[in-house]
């Protein structure tokens, strides 16, 4: 790519000619994040009793409706994240950050000793 067309590239977002665009892979992980972080925080709603999840599968009890939400959010993250970006040259470093900092957020949140601090 020349120079000219790396300056359109990165002034509007959008890919052109054959490169491919990176977007449909960032939305992907980004949305992994996002799922993360719905887990870890439907479990923390959970503990301090602000919202029960259904238990979907009485053998597992709540986890069974707590997981399927955070699916369900991870699915619509996905989705609309892709729609907005199946076409588009994202930047990496502030959606990695962004993913990694979700998913951090999302293990912390299902780690017990934090549940006793609220």
């Amino acid at each position: 790519m020349t120079t000219a067309e790396m300056e359109r590239v990165a002034a509007f977002g959008r890919v052109e000619n054959d490169q491919l665009p990176n977007g449909p892979a960032w939305a992907a992980l980004l949305s992994a994040g996002i799922g993360a972080f719905a887990t870890g925080l439907i479990v923390v709603l959970n503990e301090i009793g602000l919202f029960t999840a259904p238990a979907l599968y009485a053998p597992a009890g709540g986890v069974s409706g707590r997981t399927t939400f955070a699916v369900l959010i991870w699915l619509v993250a996905w989705a609309v994240l892709h729609a907005r970006w199946k076409e588009r040259e994202i930047d990496s470093v502030r959606v990695a950050s962004a993913t990694l900092l979700f998913v951090v957020l999302g293990i912390v949140g299902t780690f017990p000793p934090l549940w006793s601090l609220l």
